[in-house]
């Protein structure tokens, strides 16, 4: 019904910049809240940011002044700036949206990689 596709994830120095891109495509009517979650090896799913879909962010401690979210509500599409990253940012990625009517989805994850 409702696909999440990411990209631009890969490997950066510390310091260094990614954009995550999240598109979303199917039977959509509207969607909700969109948002960025990661994950690191041996640590659960966590939450980066989210955007309501009248554009209110959530980001998370970890994160605040490097990172932004934002969203194309034309596009269905979500991004992710990611600044000054470190190599505790390393982690897959995952974007979830909440589509009306049906719930939430995951995308199937991009891996950043932030080398020291």
């Amino acid at each position: 019904q409702v696909q999440l596709v990411e990209s631009g994830g890969g490997l950066v120095q510390a310091g260094g910049s990614l954009r995550l891109s999240c598109a979303a495509s199917g039977s959509i009517k509207s969607i909700n809240t969109m948002g960025w979650y990661r994950q690191a090896p041996g640590k659960q799913r966590e939450l980066v940011a989210r955007i309501t879909s009248d554009h209110r962010t959530t980001y998370a401690d970890s994160v605040k002044g490097r990172f932004t979210i934002s969203r194309d509500n034309a596009k269905n599409t979500v991004y992710l700036q990611m600044n000054s990253l470190k190599p505790e940012d390393t982690a897959v990625y995952y974007c979830n949206a909440v589509v009306a009517p049906y719930g939430g989805y995951w995308g199937q994850g991009t891996q950043v990689t932030v080398s020291s």
